[in-house]
């Protein structure tokens, strides 16, 4: 069955090495994770907080592909505190698609990084499934996966 390692990070050549050493364990895909809301990751600039840096994620998704032979993929979430706009969502995504990566896990509700547990953020933020249904029309050559909330 397939096994996926997820990593966390921001730093481009360390998750490089790591995506090459999950090929060699075997992992059929290896995901980043931009969708924590952990005050716990943000300080080592790990998780959500990294959609508001978009370029540096295409860098990291860059060089993970670069190093693996298996599938580099995404997890995040729509967006960010109050900025709950389709548009930054889309953005986004825009940004950091390639062909180094095709398939995108989104949680579908907003990263609250400040005041709210990560418990809570898989509970009070409203999910907003229609988002993601109008980001997979508008990017119809990208797997689009409904993460979080199901």
């Amino acid at each position: 069955q397939p096994l996926v390692l997820q990593l966390g990070g921001s730093n481009p050549m360390e998750l490089a090495q790591c995506a090459r050493i999950g090929n060699e364990f075997g992992y059929n895909e290896i995901n980043l994770n931009v969708g924590c809301p952990s005050d716990k990751v943000q300080h080592h600039k790990i998780g959500a907080c990294l959609m508001a840096e978009p370029s540096l994620v295409r860098e990291c998704l860059q060089a993970m592909a670069e190093h693996s032979q298996v599938p580099v993929t995404i997890k995040h979430r729509i967006g960010l505190d109050d900025d709950d706009s389709y548009e930054t969502f889309a953005a986004f995504v825009d940004e950091v698609q390639g062909d180094h990566c095709q398939v995108f896990y989104v949680h579908a509700r907003n990263a609250i990084l400040q005041g709210l547990s990560p418990k809570q953020n898989r509970e009070i933020p409203p999910l907003q499934y229609a988002k993601v249904y109008r980001l997979k029309q508008d990017f119809p050559h990208l797997q689009i996966i409904i993460n979080g909330g199901i």
